[in-house]
């Protein structure tokens, strides 16, 4: 029933999001439309270019909030002072009677190259000073004795207000849209879901039959897709709180907290919860050494882990009942001695987690990251002097990627100009429009985009047609029947089909039809714009072909090796006596090449194979699933690291001392997988095995095996075993140095070391899924030859030799 209801509420929460901004959207382009042709002749006479008045409205309204808005308000100002200046200077300098459809192109694509090149302005402020060369340029090029040099960026610039303005009116009526507003009905929604993931879990924990916990663990994966929508939807309203922050100040004193980074922490530890309850070997579960009752387990979720935002803002926690937590804890006094038995013991460290001591802890620790980075940002600004930031700024702009970026921007809208300029004078700026206000700052794929696009933009197109053919003599009618084109286009934007590039490209083909007048008929507006279109996309895919040859799924490959070699440094980096810093470092890297590869994946599943081998996006998709597992194995480890670091302060005698024996058998594990990531981060490098059996030598030993070198795959299985039963029975020496008196030190340290152990139990077991992956996809690339992967990594070390 939980789960029925999470889908009907989803949907419930789809509509009226669509809804509400349809109806901003439509009520911005309506503002515009009454403004334009409705209102007074002074103001009409300035606002000459209307199309792009909708063009800036569409590119900021849609999902937009307040702070959106004001920021989008910024931009288009910024956009504007970027672009007006040089605009009027040279327009004043050449003269709009010498352009020609050649200097027209070049002058596009030299201003695009300088709006394009600096790497800090959002793609927004782009997208719209892209628009106004292309109308300011092509424009002054079409309309050629009647072009004033100064009044003529002047009206563009007017225009741009007027859809600018129009956003602000549409987010402040009837009452204004606040992003945190938002955020704090997502975050109650959020904190509700995860309450309820809790119950389910402690449930199947609790079950009688793995088929019982197979069955609450599918409702709690439903409630964990409904929980990714939610953080996204806040984390996507982080910029617009800041830019609310200001007028709640000024015209309310309530003020809201994000509570992103309380409820983030508490993401963890249930997917840790939920690692735990899959590997669980059999039910009714059984705690070695622990008495285990359902009703306590719950009354200590209940009590420990209020989840209700009605709570103070400073804390998702009630006051902690010791009693309770001693009385079911406290029961832990010793270490598992198979890994079979640490999964239950695991389940109960992530709970353990959960009332607080994670949240307070990992804030803390945020705020010493934050507070040490801003002390080096500002004792090297000291340092080094304002000179050097400002040539270190430079320095980065200039750099080889932002120059290939910027050329590639103009050479691209240059193209779109010229040919449309060539096929038709009148329609030409529909050529470059498409390019300019779809700029990407990042790599994204481009066959896909530029096919939904056109899509989108036949589409829209075609309904304006349809629409000015039913109501051709009543303005309002044509504005009103664009409402359930907004509604329609909102949810294009949120399909997989067709994404935001072409919802937004069938919404702007719709209102630049039904939202003018005095361009000719329809049908024929029609079919130009979507010629031109077509070109200018073409010369932008084009383009991208040449300059940017490398196919996505080439980066990808090479992005996992660099994946993996940055996972190989997070596992090394657990350490017992060393604690957790350099561990999460690592993390934040590890997390940053993950989401890179995540992209390239999206991005090649995009790509059309033509006479390439398809890429094997089921094989990445389980390889990158597996990185976000260890991901989150190794961040649980770094808080029982962090929670045994800290407790080692209580301990009288050496810490180092007492933990060496386990410090060696995490070199051990270490060493282990850092030898099976080195040889997967050299394996998937391999671009043909057949040419690598050409080129290798190896001479078989007779003592050895086949090969010299000592077969680390086949190893691993019985040493891992080795590790995990020696980690086990000196973290049971550990436990009995500590004090008999201190109960609760004790089954702290039991929690903690089971809980390292399981992360180290299950990141082996990750790892050998990594090793499957790895086969699969050399498999793939080589479907003529067999794949064993320690005698390719064999043929590897013999050709480095």
């Amino acid at each position: 029933m939980p789960t029925f209801l999470d889908h009907t509420n989803r949907a419930r929460a789809m509509w009226l999001t669509c809804l509400a901004s349809a109806f901003r959207t439509c009520l911005a382009c309506t503002i515009v439309a009454l403004t334009t042709l409705y209102g007074p002749q002074s103001l009409q006479s300035q606002v000459v270019f209307p199309a792009f008045s909708y063009v800036t409205v569409l590119l900021i309204v849609p999902d937009a909030t307040l702070g959106h808005t004001i920021y989008g308000c910024w931009l288009g100002l910024y956009a504007t002072a970027q672009t007006i200046g040089p605009a009027v200077l040279s327009l004043w300098l050449i003269g709009p009677a010498r352009l020609s459809t050649s200097t027209t192109a070049l002058a596009v694509g030299l201003a695009a190259f300088v709006v394009a090149l600096p790497e800090f302005t959002h793609f927004v402020t782009k997208r719209i000073a892209l628009g106004q060369i292309v109308i300011m340029y092509v424009i002054a090029y079409i309309n050629v004795g009647h072009t004033d040099a100064i009044m003529h960026p002047v009206h563009v610039a007017t225009s741009t207000g007027i859809g600018v303005l129009a956003c602000v009116l549409a987010l402040l009526i009837p009452f204004p849209r606040l992003a945190s507003r938002e955020v704090k009905q997502n975050a109650e929604l959020l904190a509700e879901n995860a309450s309820e993931r809790l119950k389910i879990f402690v449930e199947a924990f609790c079950a009688e039959d793995r088929t019982s916990a197979l069955a609450s663990l599918s409702q709690a994966n439903s409630l964990a897709s409904t929980a990714t929508m939610l953080f996204q939807t806040i984390e996507n309203h982080q910029e617009s709180m800041k830019w609310e922050r200001v007028p709640l100040k000024l015209f309310s004193r309530c003020s809201y907290v994000n509570p992103e980074d309380r409820l983030q922490g508490l993401e963890t530890p249930l997917r840790g919860m939920e690692m735990a309850l899959t590997c669980i070997p059999s039910f009714p579960v059984k705690v070695v050494n622990g008495e285990l009752s359902k009703d306590a387990l719950l009354r200590l979720v209940e009590q420990h882990v209020s989840l209700n935002l009605s709570t103070p803002r400073d804390s998702i926690t009630v006051p902690e009942s010791k009693a309770e937590n001693v009385s079911f804890l406290q029961t832990l006094q010793i270490i598992p001695q198979i890994h079979q038995d640490l999964p239950p013991i695991f389940f109960l460290f992530c709970i353990n987690l959960l009332p607080g001591k994670l949240l307070s802890r990992s804030k803390t620790v945020h705020e010493k990251i934050l507070v040490h980075q801003n002390e080096g940002a500002t004792n090297s600004s000291k340092q080094n002097g304002l000179n050097f930031k400002i040539w270190s700024n430079l320095s980065t702009k200039l750099s080889s990627k932002r120059l290939m970026s910027a050329f590639k921007c103009s050479l691209s809208l240059g193209l779109a100009v010229f040919f449309g300029l060539m096929y038709s004078k009148d329609d030409g700026y529909w050529a470059g429009l498409p390019v300019a206000i779809s700029f990407a700052s990042t790599r994204e794929a481009t066959f896909k985009v530029s096919n939904v696009k056109v899509q989108g933009t036949v589409l829209g197109t075609v309904y304006g047609v349809l629409g000015w053919f039913l109501f051709q003599r009543f303005l309002s009618m044509r504005l009103l029947s664009l409402i359930p084109w907004f509604i329609f286009t909102n949810f294009l934007q949120r399909s997989r089909m067709y994404g935001q590039a072409g919802g937004i490209s069938a919404v702007i083909g719709a209102v630049l039809v039904l939202g003018r007048t005095n361009f000719g008929p329809p049908s024929e507006f029609a079919i130009a714009r979507i010629t031109e279109t077509f070109i200018g996309l073409s010369s932008s895919i084009i383009v991208n072909l040449i300059l940017q040859p490398t196919r996505a799924s080439a980066l990808a490959k090479v992005q996992l090796s660099r994946t993996l070699g940055t996972l190989q440094e997070c596992i090394n980096s657990v350490s017992l006596q060393s604690g957790r810093a350099n561990l999460e470092d690592n993390q934040k890297r590890l997390k940053m090449h993950t989401e890179e590869l995540g992209q390239l994946i999206g991005e090649a599943e995009g790509e059309p194979n033509f006479w390439f081998l398809p890429f094997h996006s089921a094989c990445y998709g389980k390889l990158l699933r597996s990185f976000s597992r260890m991901m989150d194995l190794l961040v649980l480890s770094a808080h029982a690291v962090g929670i045994l670091e800290e407790t080692s302060q209580t301990l009288e005698a050496s810490w180092k001392e007492i933990v060496h024996t386990l410090e060696c058998d995490l070199e051990h594990f270490k060493k282990m997988v850092g030898s099976l990531m080195t040889c997967f981060e050299e394996i998937t490098l391999i671009k043909s095995i057949a040419v690598l059996d050409q080129k290798s030598n190896i001479s078989p030993d007779p003592e050895l095996g086949k090969f010299r070198t000592p077969n680390i795959f086949r190893a691993c299985s019985s040493e891992m075993d080795k590790i995990m039963s020696s980690y086990l029975r000196h973290s049971e020496e550990v436990v009995d140095k500590i004090d008999a008196k201190s109960e609760e030190l004790k089954s702290q340290m039991v929690l903690c070391l089971s809980g390292l152990g399981f992360c180290i139990s299950s990141l082996i077991r990750e790892t050998r899924e990594i090793e499957e992956g790895i086969k699969e996809l050399v498999q793939w690339e080589n479907p003529s030859s067999h794949i064993n992967l320690y005698e390719i990594s064999c043929k590897l070390h013999d050709n480095q030799k």
